[in-house]
């Protein structure tokens, strides 16, 4: 199905021509409709499917203009992504008087209200913030009729469980509950449950969660040779732009300088040790092409669109199986090609295993393939999991 195909206002229409949105995405086919009509909805999409855009296209077609209030809530887990769906929203509503504005923590709350009060129909938060905001200033969400709460599954790992409650319970009169998440565990169920009025559920890629259009990599190798293994793959491959990523902000650090020390062109680190807006002019100067090999920690894991990231690479192996489908989802996005590369040692053989087996991956072997079939038993407690632990609000 094209855009065009729908009934959107042609003001909207006119600005998705200038931006080449086409032909709507799966996930975007599947809710449109439904969000349009008032329905609730619980949807689990692959990563890169156009959940941003399937949220932000409809809410500001609903925008009413005679209603000067926030008529429209998204509460996302980080920054980055606020600032992304303000992005995307504002090119959508380019050619229309529909204001879109995000508040998050590590930004002056005087400038943020002052921006509240001028008029915003579109608000975009993290919960941190949004709740200093509601505890300590008159902003009101009376005239919300469309609450969306995205990245549901992380919201909840980063203890924000409270906070996502107390936003909800705000929420008193009839409105509209859209819940977007790349996985479904039992704890975001059970969340809609609770808060949702008859959802809609919907599950693209219920099976496979990666993008089918990612091919998956994998190279044995040491703790001694993992540099020596990536620099070989980067000299073979030659991306035209890459992520890689780390498990620590020292580990990423380390590797920055050993690249730095090779003249790779163009390279530059981000982690959460960095102030709010060098992060944010890096992400700008990423999307922009003007930085080609990015060194990350898993900030940029979640939710992040990098439309022509080629190659994703973990350097280090994710600490747990649910941060590969996140990490490797930040290329090959919205039906585009890419590769993922993960380095690995024989250690990760177990997690390795759940990995390809748990988002039915069909591997390509960089080297020899390792024997999966015949591990040997783990040891109690070995295996990496997460751990819910509260985070300090954003």
């Amino acid at each position: 199905m094209k855009f065009t195909d729908l009934d959107l206002k042609p003001e909207i229409l006119a600005a998705l021509k200038e931006i080449k949105y086409v032909d709507l995405t799966p996930i975007q086919e599947k809710t449109f409709p439904h969000i349009l009509a008032g329905k609730d909805i619980i949807a689990r999409a692959e990563t890169g499917s156009g959940k941003t855009a399937a949220c932000g296209i409809p809410l500001v077609q609903m925008v009413d203009q005679s209603i000067k209030a926030v008529q429209s809530l998204i509460l996302v887990p980080t920054r980055e992504l606020a600032l992304q769906y303000v992005s995307e929203i504002s090119d959508i509503a380019r050619k229309i008087d529909v204001k879109p504005f995000a508040v998050y923590g590590g930004f002056p709350i005087q400038t943020q209200i002052a921006k509240l009060n001028h008029g915003v129909d579109i608000l975009v938060a993290t919960p941190g913030r949004l709740i200093d905001l509601l505890s300590n200033t008159p902003l009101s969400l009376s005239e919300v009729r469309t609450f969306v709460l995205d990245e549901a599954d992380e919201m909840l790992n980063m203890g924000f469980i409270s906070d996502v409650e107390f936003v909800f319970s705000c929420l008193i009169h009839k409105h509209q509950s859209l819940m977007f998440s790349a996985t479904m565990p039992k704890k975001v169920e059970i969340l809609a449950k609770r808060y949702l009025n008859d959802p809609l559920t919907i599950y693209m890629s219920k099976e496979k969660q990666a993008p089918q259009s990612l091919k998956h990599h994998f190279l044995q190798t040491s703790s001694h040779h993992r540099l020596e293994a990536l620099l070989g793959f980067l000299e073979k491959a030659k991306p035209k732009q890459v992520i890689i990523f780390c498990n620590s902000r020292t580990g990423a650090e380390k590797l920055y300088k050993h690249l730095r020390d090779t003249k790779r062109p163009s390279t530059e680190i981000i982690h959460g040790g960095l102030e709010q807006s060098k992060r944010t002019s890096l992400f700008r100067r990423f999307r922009r092409m003007d930085i080609t090999t990015m060194i990350a920690t898993d900030l940029a894991s979640r939710g992040l669109d990098f439309a022509h990231a080629t190659h994703v690479i973990n350097y280090d192996f994710p600490k747990f199986a649910e941060a590969y489908t996140h990490r490797t989802g930040r290329t090959a996005r919205m039906g585009r090609k890419g590769v993922a590369l993960t380095l690995f040692t024989k250690s990760d053989l177990h997690l390795l295993k759940t990995v390809i087996n748990g988002n039915d991956i069909k591997p390509v072997w960089e080297g020899t393939e390792p024997n999966l079939d015949n591990l040997p038993k783990q040891k109690p407690n070995k295996f990496y999991g997460r751990k819910n632990k509260g985070r300090r609000r954003r």
